[in-house]
């Protein structure tokens, strides 16, 4: 199986009830699995393809799972994702996806499903796709 990254997503926008609580979920949850916020302001924050921002009306509601890289860095997305304010939707452990689906799942802070999903021993052709805009 190949499996392509970083070229069919551009962004993804969350719109989120309280911008704080959901900035200190997703610094916790994405520490754990070796990412900082990219960019913070006022209005939203940014970690590489994640936009988030202040919702006036319904918060979004979907389905976002992150990559790690081993087993421990989905336990402690886990850990991090409970210390942090979500609530859990799924402990770490192996799925019936494909052999190796090694994932854990949690609420965040309004009730979006998020993942840390290790799909097993790979080889990347890159550690990211890097773009310089001019």
């Amino acid at each position: 199986m190949e499996f392509h990254k970083g070229r069919l997503v551009d962004h993804i926008h969350l719109r989120v009830s309280d911008l704080q609580n959901s900035q200190r979920f997703y610094e916790g949850v994405l520490k754990s699995l070796g990412r900082d916020l990219t960019l913070v302001t006022e209005e939203f924050f940014i970690a590489d393809e994640l936009f988030v921002s202040q919702s006036e009306e319904t918060p979004s509601r979907i389905h976002l799972a992150f990559q790690a890289e081993d087993q421990d860095q989905v336990r402690a997305f886990h850990r991090a994702a409970l210390a942090h304010g979500g609530t859990d939707n799924g402990g770490p452990g192996e799925r019936p996806y494909h052999p190796g689906y090694f994932a854990a799942y949690a609420l965040d802070p309004d009730g979006n499903n998020i993942e840390a999903v290790y799909h097993g021993p790979a080889e990347r052709s890159a550690a990211s796709v890097i773009l310089t805009v001019t």
